[in-house]
């Protein structure tokens, strides 16, 4: 777990975290290093590039926050001083280093001389007297805003033990998200940081126009003045979280009976099938092939998707088999660009989720989902690697049995159309996944020269062969073939944990449906807003109070259930959102408590939950904090 920058532990954790990643050079970051790049972190979050100045209170305040810091407005103060201009990348740092972030026991401090009884609460009343008539005042909104976040408060009083916590995991995961931003954008990282490159800045920020000796002894005092005030912990700490609203929902076991997928009696529709697969990125996105359907005319449809059943190896397990899946059909309007929602398959019956409707004549878009709740990165390492190829007596190289047997699961799985061959079309997304190239038709004519093919199009064997000659290629090493299979989801037991292969099931009752795979594409984009806009359509809506612009959605399909938060606001939001009071839930993102940033204008998915064992009641209760 990241910890603000600044406090012992936080480079103790990050010293860790960072050497382990192979991203980063071999030795292990120095605190300054350390310190220096969660500060060019916290910086490009607010800005495009560290190149851009802070030309406002708000920008100082808001960079600050992402650092870790929650700065009083004497802090503030003390730094924009009415001279001041703006401030630079090394202002930012210099900043930084004087001002330390706030230590739990500092904050439980500031609290605990209220605490009359001795209980870890405060009582409502005397938190409002505290924070409205003393020291640097709270209006009477911002303390209302603390008494009505959900998870610190219960029966008139403020529970200052669990809020301190709220705060600390706050600063965390704010720094821990500024971290991973700098962490996956590989341009941020070979930016030049200011005029910082290696050392740390030689100067203190100072406004464009030069201070008089007057102002800075004046400044000078109010920092030594603020050394006793155990006052400004607290109120920046109460100030983190402006409000929340809670969503609590009990779910039986196997909760999914009551949307039951019923098949419709099928005698004398017409059938097609596509088959894909979803791939486990290493940033952790999730990407599949999309489809467009044509329906010739107004017809019932019953479709379904359920996880690719493949013939496994005796003792083996099938971890994509538990993979929930899903399916959203947008209905084409004048072109690509312009897809309706019309629904989604949410009906289910064991591992196959489907839908039964009326579509009319046109184009439609099947675009295939998982929450990631269950498709996740493989934690366990693998202590043996499994061999590929072995050479025979007269040392001629062989495929080993347990590695034919995964080439023809693979070969299952691009095999979009089940014929039993690989048309081009279908060979290079397979291409294009594991190599990030395509064979172009002269490729492909060689291709056909050297290797069995059917009606122009490659056999079984002729794919084996096909990865033989890739083996012989390199003399045995299999280190290319390692990059074919990590690409297709394999570890090195030949186990697939980080893909999960799907079939999609079409029938019509009154034409013939053709469905062909287009390309293969992530979660953001089309499938994003498809998933905003159903849950928009059909959950539970709450408006966080005081703040009618950010409204928190939530959908329960039974299977799992989708938040979703909208930000109809001029301003972009950080949410901030807990899970540790859920039971028996796992979420897509891994962590019980986590925050956000919302755009302005915009609504984002926040999180998929699902049950850890479907077999037990599972409660999901979720806090939403406005930072």
């Amino acid at each position: 777990m990241a910890v603000s920058p600044g406090s012992d532990a936080a480079f103790a954790s990050q010293k860790s975290t960072l050497s382990e990643n192979p991203r980063t050079k071999k030795f292990p970051l120095t605190e300054e290093e350390i310190f220096y790049m969660n500060c060019r972190a916290a910086y490009l979050t607010i800005f495009k590039s560290s190149l851009e100045n802070i030309i406002s209170k708000d920008q100082l305040c808001l960079a600050l926050q992402y650092a870790g810091r929650n700065p009083s407005q004497k802090t503030i103060n003390k730094y924009w001083t009415p001279q001041t201009a703006k401030l630079n990348f090394d202002d930012f740092c210099i900043i930084l280093k004087k001002e330390k972030p706030t230590s739990k026991a500092e904050l439980l401090k500031s609290f605990k001389h209220l605490d009359v009884n001795d209980d870890g609460c405060i009582l409502h009343t005397d938190l409002y007297k505290f924070l409205t008539k003393r020291g640097e005042k709270m209006t009477r909104e911002e303390v209302n805003a603390i008494i009505n976040l959900a998870d610190v408060n219960a029966d008139g009083k403020f529970d200052y033990i669990k809020f301190c916590k709220l705060y600390m995991t706050t600063n965390e995961q704010c720094l821990k998200t500024t971290l991973e931003k700098l962490e996956v954008d590989s341009k941020l990282r070979r930016q030049q940081f200011g005029s910082h490159v290696e050392g740390p800045p030689e100067r203190d920020p100072s406004p464009v126009t030069k201070q008089s000796p007057r102002i800075i002894r004046k400044n000078d005092q109010e920092t030594f003045s603020n050394k006793g005030d155990t006052r400004s912990p607290l109120l920046s700490a109460t100030r983190k979280f402006k409000t929340s609203v809670s969503f609590t929902i009990t779910m039986s076991a196997n909760s999914n009976r009551n949307s039951k997928l019923t098949e419709p009696n099928l005698k004398d529709w017409q059938y097609i099938q596509s088959k894909g697969c979803f791939f486990l990125e290493e940033d952790g996105e999730i990407i599949s092939h999309q489809y467009r359907m044509q329906i010739a005319q107004k017809s019932m449809i019953y479709l379904t998707i359920k996880p690719l059943n493949l013939s496994q190896v005796e003792g083996k397990l099938s971890p994509w088999s538990s993979v929930d899946t899903a399916l959203y059909i947008l209905k084409e309007n004048e072109s690509q660009s312009n897809l309706q929602l019309v629904c989604f398959t949410e009906q289910r019956n064991r591992e196959v989720f489907g839908w039964t409707g009326e579509l009319g004549p046109g184009i439609y878009w099947l675009i295939p989902s998982t929450t990631g709740c269950r498709l996740k990165k493989e934690g366990k390492p693998i202590t043996e690697e499994a061999q590929l190829v072995y050479r025979g007596e007269t040392g001629e190289l062989f495929l080993t049995e347990e590695f034919r047997s995964t080439l023809l699961d693979i070969f299952e799985v691009i095999d979009l159309d089940g014929n039993g061959l690989l048309s081009l079309e279908e060979y290079n997304f397979f291409e294009l996944r594991t190599s990030g190239e395509k064979c172009d038709e002269d490729a492909w004519a060689i291709c056909k020269e050297n290797f069995d093919t059917r009606k122009n199009e490659l056999t079984r064997q002729g794919f084996m062969d096909l990865n033989l000659m890739e083996a012989n290629d390199q003399e045995g090493d299999p280190r290319d073939l390692w990059v074919t299979l990590h690409s297709m989801g394999y570890n090195k037991a030949l186990e697939l944990t980080e893909a999960c292969p799907f079939v999609i099931d079409v029938y019509a009752e009154k034409c013939k449906p053709r469905i062909k795979a287009v390309h293969m594409e992530g979660c953001s984009g089309q499938l994003e807003k498809a998933i905003c806009k159903s849950v928009l359509n059909k959950g539970d809506t709450k408006v966080m109070d005081g703040y009618e612009n950010i409204i928190i959605h939530t959908y329960n399909c039974d299977t799992w259930i989708t938040s979703v938060i909208e930000n109809k606001s001029d301003n972009k939001v950080i949410i901030h959102i807990n899970n540790e009071l859920s039971k028996n839930c796992i979420n897509n993102r891994g962590l019980n408590v986590f925050a956000v940033e919302v755009a302005p204008k915009s609504t984002m998915v926040c999180q998929h939950v699902m049950p850890l064992n479907e077999h037990q009641e599972w409660l999901y209760c979720c806090v939403y904090s406005l930072i």
